[in-house]
């Protein structure tokens, strides 16, 4: 990486002297016109050096298993699914391949220790992006990324739900559950904090690019396929912090407010006979049958019918009470315990050492690919470019013509049976004039 880094900046370096070299033998007045793009490129330049890398995983070599580790020791080997290295059913390149998660109703563990640590001391922007195909039409089952802390003493192959995690990310469905899942651990709580409000996520059988963003200034912000979703600030979007406004304990509704809005009309009476009105009555319409006999069948008795005049138990109308105050509002105070904590962005303090996926499927075929965990939104977005858009057409592409061949074969397949049903009918016709 550092040679890499020491090119690059070379590179820049070289642009510059000759966009200088180039700007001093033009005319004087275009000097002025030029400065400015001279000045962007060693902004480009320097935005570049400067973004660091700290995990990036294609998959697309035989030695990812050498990177990766499975959660062996998390769950029986009955529980665990294997992961598979493929490009899946549709895709732009056959060669560019992804992992994918192979067998129903298994658990999934796997992760990878990171190139370099990321430390939120470093007051640097935190970024994770990778991709999710779920191929199969998921009905239920993860397919988030967890970064965690652990070093030297992470457990890989035990690594599974209740491995601790700095941040959970990504796309988790469930029947009507929909969801892209945002989790920051808080050790100020000793919790993980979900998002209030769930950020959606997509449920089609096409890959679709996911992104995280955690600044320094304590905001965050979501992408997916490179569009902004949600945004904002740690403290509106979690419960990073206690409430600023608590309930007064010093105060209590007085034993004399009256909020009760409506009372009965101490003028309206019961009618007088209104609880003998019966709620049945014999109906008057009945007629005794011409052949009943009082002897053999009993005496004779109208069946009953609601009254029309019954109007149920009698209560009095009610009026506005006239000494209604209105609902009670416990007066708010100042929350003591409330302070604000300019370290919530803090999630990797003692240093974010892993990446892992720790998943349950009930139907398998998920693929995901193309991970990324940087500083830098800009370098997230052109290593976007030069994987997950890149192949986003083709896919498609492959994808739509798969589609339309089957609904060809079913539609001629609907066709056969429409037909077989018909040559049915005509057999069975003629084997009844026949008989």
């Amino acid at each position: 990486r550092r040679v890499k880094k020491i090119t690059l900046d070379l590179a820049c370096r070289h642009t510059i002297i000759d966009s200088i070299a180039f700007i001093t033998n033009l005319l004087p007045r275009k000097i002025v016109t030029m400065k400015f793009s001279l000045l962007a490129a060693a902004a480009l330049c320097g935005s570049t050096v400067n973004a660091e890398i700290y995990f990036k995983e294609q998959f697309n070599d035989d030695a990812w298993k050498d990177r990766w580790t499975v959660s062996s020791d998390w769950k029986s080997k009955s529980e665990l699914g294997e992961w598979t290295n493929t490009a899946g059913e549709f895709y732009a390149d056959a060669s560019d391949k992804g992992i994918q998660t192979s067998q129903d109703a298994r658990f999934y563990g796997l992760s990878a220790a990171m190139t370099k640590a990321f430390n939120s001391s470093d007051k640097k922007d935190l970024v994770i992006q990778y991709s999710v195909k779920h191929e199969q039409k998921i009905d239920c089952g993860g397919a988030y990324i967890k970064l965690m802390p652990g070093g030297d003493s992470f457990e890989s192959t035990k690594f599974g739900g209740d491995t601790p995690y700095a941040i959970m990310f990504g796309p988790d469905i469930c029947g009507q559950n929909k969801r892209t899942h945002v989790i920051f651990h808080y050790d100020k709580k000793e919790d993980n904090l979900l998002i209030k409000k769930d950020v959606g996520c997509e449920t089609d059988q096409l890959s679709h690019l996911y992104t995280l963003v955690l600044r320094p200034d304590n905001t965050f912000e979501v992408f997916v396929d490179n569009k902004s979703v949600r945004s904002g600030k740690l403290e509106d979007e979690f419960d990073f912090l206690p409430e600023k406004e608590i309930k007064d304990p010093e105060q209590s509704k007085p034993e004399d407010w009256v909020d009760v809005r409506e009372i009965p009309d101490p003028e309206d009476v019961k009618p007088e006979g209104y609880d003998d009105i019966l709620e049945e009555i014999p109906d008057p319409d009945a007629a005794k049958p011409d052949d009943w006999d009082d002897e053999d069948d009993g005496e004779w008795e109208a069946p009953m019918m609601d009254n029309p005049d019954f109007k149920g138990p009698w209560s009095p109308k009610m009026i506005p009470n006239p000494d209604y105050k209105g609902a009670w509002v416990h007066p708010m105070i100042a929350n003591p315990e409330y302070s604000y904590d300019d370290s919530m962005h803090a999630v990797c303090k003692d240093g974010c050492t892993h990446v892992g996926f720790e998943l349950w499927q009930v139907k398998s075929g998920t693929i995901f690919d193309d991970i990324i965990v940087t500083d830098s939104l800009e370098e997230a977005q052109k290593f976007a470019k030069e994987t997950f858009f890149k192949k986003k057409e083709g896919e498609k592409e492959m994808f739509d013509e798969a589609e339309k061949k089957r609904r060809e074969e079913q539609e001629a397949a609907m066709a056969d049976e429409e037909d077989f049903d018909m040559d049915d009918m005509e057999d069975m016709h003629m084997m009844g004039d026949e008989f």
